[in-house]
């Protein structure tokens, strides 16, 4: 009776499981990842190149997003290299729309320095829309040159 009672307990808390996981968060990963690099020659004939790479994350459900950069310096000389250094982590930004749904998402970031950064190391677009009506929300990051960044989003209209 005790392993009837074991399976029993075990196919409810399996299906426990499933439920709790039917309303989790669904997170998606931005198809536009980029990647810039940039090489630097200093005296001692030393070469060091960096590359940065950007990435978001997508809460599909809640529309808020993190903006994950993982970067790579590598440090060498005509015979070897000297050093290697690696970093990275995501930042938490705000939600788009006020409340939860069912959404897509996707963002693209300038490469900087290039033309389009006037101010700084660039900014990025982010576009949102809702998965189950007709609406979508872009908005538009830089960098104020400052220190904080300004950002605005803007509800578009269908014609």
């Amino acid at each position: 009776m005790s392993h009837v009672m074991k399976i029993g307990l075990g196919v409810a808390l399996s299906f426990m499981m499933l439920a709790s996981v039917a309303h989790a968060d669904e997170f998606k990963l931005s198809n536009n990842q980029r990647i810039s690099c940039s090489r630097g020659l200093s005296a001692g004939k030393l070469n060091t190149a960096t590359c940065k790479s950007y990435a978001y994350l997508f809460n599909a459900k809640t529309s808020e997003y993190f903006r994950c950069q993982v970067s790579l310096a590598l440090t060498r000389d005509n015979k070897e290299v000297i050093n290697v250094q690696a970093d990275g982590g995501c930042t938490k930004k705000p939600r788009i729309f006020e409340t939860d749904g069912n959404y897509s998402f996707d963002a693209t970031e300038t490469e900087p320095p290039n033309t389009n950064s006037f101010f700084g190391p660039g900014g990025y677009a982010i576009w949102a829309s809702d998965n189950n009506s007709q609406k979508i929300r872009g908005c538009i990051t830089i960098s104020s040159g400052l220190g904080s960044d300004i950002s605005k989003c803007l509800d578009m209209t269908f014609q």
